[in-house]
Formats: structure tokens, C-alpha cells, sequence
């Protein structure tokens, strides 16, 4: 049974170090979510001669109106952006490189405070992770001591369970800001195409290691709860055999002394004549020498 637990144990401690590991990943990156975003193509300059819009640069004349044959979508640009809790950054179509702005200056004014109780339940999510994850520790390390075990073991499933359920509920809230965001959001920052990054994915992997955790150390918890109860049962069960054993024994060992001071004090005469080989038994403390003496006088007379 120790060593079975033992593997438990294991599972669910690289279980939740996996789930910790993907959590702080995806709270740090900026991979959220990612996809295009469609902008006006720049003026073409001396460095810039491709994906912009040249207006007879060659003509210096302000007075003159200058005109673009570029129309409908050749007239813009769509840009690279990848969007996490923390900043929103797009890739910059004058110069090399990526600008980032804030994400929470990004959201609407009426979804901010749901965004900072999303960030707020993420550290949640990875404080108690860290909980669960030590606790576990500290029950594989003192797994030689069946009850302290169970105790730690039951307190890291409670921890767990609640850090993947503040977790779920983290990522669900950010998903509602940035989908309002998209709709409602600044006009040069609204995505023309957008999906789920590595990021979210991480996000959502962490809160199916949690949970798998969560599922282990419950039930190492109730498979070394019912196996002490089988094990307790069966101990009570052969005590009481025993017991019952050493009450038979005694019963028969009283019963024997009994029968033989019962017979040591008791002798066995041969009945009358009449009586075909029947047999009297007399107390032998009751016969007396002088009187059957006396009664063979008085027949002989």
C-alpha cells in the first residue's frame, strides 16, 4: 500500500508542477490571443518603397491635388498583433520591430473592473496552486506516517480544486473583455481576423493538469482511507476469532476439570442380584465401614 501511494503522489506533484508551470507561463505572455489588423498603407518615402501609397512623389508642387489609383483593400496594410492580460503588441509598419500598448487602456471603460478581477483571480489561481503543490511535497516526503499523510493529503485536494475553479473562472472573464474589446475597442487597434494563441492554450492546459491533480489526490485519499478501513476490519474480524477461540478453550478446559473432581469423588458399586449387572454409584464419602460390618451381623444371626 506504501508504495502505491507513494506513486500516487508522485502523479499528482508533476501533475500540479506541470499546471503551475503552464499558469505563470501564460500570465507572463503576451499570447492570448493573436491575428491581423487591417491599417491605411503609409506614404512612400526614400526608404519606404514597398506596401505604401505613392502620390507622384516626384511633383513637389503643394497646390497641385495628387491622386492614388489604389482603391478598397490595396489601400491598407493588415499587420501582425498578439494580445495577453497585460499588453497588446503589433508589429510596427514604420520601422522593424513591434510596438506595445496596455491592454487594460485598450478595454472598454465599462469592462475594465472585470478585467482586474480576471487578473486578480489569476494570481489566485497560481498563489493557490503553490499551496497545492507544497502540500503535496510535504506528503510524499512524510508518507511513512499513514494519518499525517492523509491529513496533508486532503488539505492539498481542497487547495487545488478551489485554485483550478478560480482559475476556469479567470480565463473565462478575460475571454468576455477581449471579445467586448474587439467590438468595442479603439479603431486602430480592432482586429480584422482573430483567434486563440499558445498562450490561452497554456492557460486552458493548466486548469486540465490542475483538475487532474486535484482528481489524484482524492483519490490516493480515498483508496488509503478504504484500504486502513478493509485492513482495520480484518484485524477487528481475526481478534474476534481469536477471542472466540480462546473463550472455547477455556470453556472446555473448565468442563474437563470439572468431570474429573466430579468422578474422583464419587465410587461405583455393583448393584442387587436383580439388577443385571447394574451398577450404584455412591458418594464415597458417604460409606461408612462400621455400620456394613453391623449389617452383616445382624443377617448372620
Amino acid at each position: 500500500m506504501k508504495t502505491t501511494r507513494k506513486c500516487r503522489a508522485l502523479l499528482a506533484v508533476s501533475l500540479n508542477l506541470v499546471a503551475l508551470f503552464f499558469s505563470t507561463t501564460a500570465f507572463i505572455t503576451t499570447y492570448w490571443c493573436e491575428g491581423t489588423q487591417r491599417v491605411p498603407k503609409p506614404n512612400c518615402s526614400k526608404d519606404r518603397k514597398h506596401n505604401c501609397i505613392n502620390y507622384s512623389g516626384n511633383d513637389t508642387n503643394q497646390n497641385k491635388v495628387h491622386y492614388s489609383w489604389e482603391t478598397g483593400d490595396d489601400r491598407f496594410l493588415f499587420r501582425h498583433f498578439h494580445t495577453g492580460i497585460w499588453y497588446s503588441c503589433e508589429e510596427n509598419i514604420n520601422g522593424a520591430g513591434e510596438k506595445c500598448r496596455s491592454f487594460i487602456d485598450l478595454a472598454p471603460a465599462s469592462e475594465r473592473g472585470v478585467l482586474w478581477l480576471s487578473v486578480v483571480t489569476e494570481v489566485l489561481y497560481i498563489m493557490l496552486l503553490v499551496v497545492g503543490f507544497s502540500l503535496m511535497c510535504l506528503e510524499l516526503f512524510h508518507s511513512s506516517n499513514v494519518i499525517d499523510g492523509l491529513k496533508l493529503n486532503a488539505f492539498a485536494a481542497v487547495f487545488t480544486v478551489l485554485s483550478g475553479l478560480l482559475g476556469m473562472v479567470a480565463h473565462m472573464m478575460y475571454t468576455q473583455v477581449f471579445q467586448v474589446t474587439v467590438s468595442l475597442g479603439p479603431e486602430d487597434w480592432r482586429p480584422h481576423t482573430w483567434d486563440y494563441g499558445w498562450s490561452f492554450c497554456l492557460a486552458w492546459g493548466s486548469f486540465t493538469c490542475c483538475m487532474a491533480a486535484s482528481v489524484t489526490t482524492l483519490n490516493s485519499y480515498t483508496k488509503t482511507v478504504i484500504e486502513f478501513r478493509h485492513k482495520r476490519k480484518l484485524y477487528e474480524q481475526g481478534l474476534r476469532e481469536e477471542q472466540t477461540f480462546i473463550d472455547q478453550e477455556a470453556f472446555n478446559y473448565f468442563r474437563d476439570r470439572s468431570v474429573q473432581s466430579i468422578s474422583s469423588s464419587v465410587e461405583v458399586f455393583p448393584g442387587p442380584a436383580g439388577n443385571s449387572g447394574g451398577k450404584t454409584l455412591v458418594p464415597s464419602g458417604s460409606i461408612d465401614m462400621g455400620e456394613i460390618r453391623e449389617s452383616l451381623g445382624e443377617e448372620q444371626c
